[in-house]
């Protein structure tokens, strides 16, 4: 995949994540204490191999978020299934303060846009944490609709006939 990609939005941008931008999140990455509840502290080597265990998975794509030059967040792609033509997503903001400042909704809507005009898929699917009533709202918001829960994660999924461009 071309580390040149890079889709322009009005106040984010998405580009492929390189090792340096992988480390940028990282080393400056708080835990959501909506996801997790224990500390996180920077470490260079686990932050590599994390990085080229995810880069080698060729079922994913990872982008940085981009606020101007600053990584802010990252969004990625996995199970990306040519076969059933599907994918799922997942999003990460560096931490609590960028949220409700629609970084995270504007990197969703350009990552859809991507799925569907740019690489051809019919459906992105997403899960959220239950306790994660700000993911699902978006979700919902951008158009995902509510398919299921488990003992963790409610599901969405999006179909390409339905995306408005």
């Amino acid at each position: 995949m071309s580390e040149s990609i890079i889709i322009r939005g009005e106040k984010v941008d998405l580009k492929i994540c390189t090792k340096e931008l992988w480390h940028e999140f990282d080393r400056n990455y708080v835990l959501d204490p909506m996801m997790d509840q224990g500390a996180y502290v920077y470490d260079f080597e686990l932050s590599e191999k994390s990085y080229h265990l995810r880069a080698d998975d060729k079922s994913r794509l990872y982008f940085a978020i981009m606020h101007g030059e600053k990584v802010i967040g990252r969004i990625y792609l996995k199970h990306m299934d040519n076969d059933k033509m599907s994918v799922d997503f997942g999003i990460a903001l560096i931490n609590d303060s960028l949220k409700g400042q629609g970084f995270g909704t504007e990197a969703v809507k350009l990552l859809i846009g991507y799925v569907f005009n740019e690489l051809g898929f019919k459906t992105i699917t997403a899960g959220s944490v239950i306790r994660n009533a700000r993911s699902q709202h978006i979700l919902e918001k951008i158009g995902f609709i509510f398919t299921h829960e488990d003992s963790d994660f409610k599901y969405y999924k999006m179909e390409s006939k339905d995306y408005l461009k």
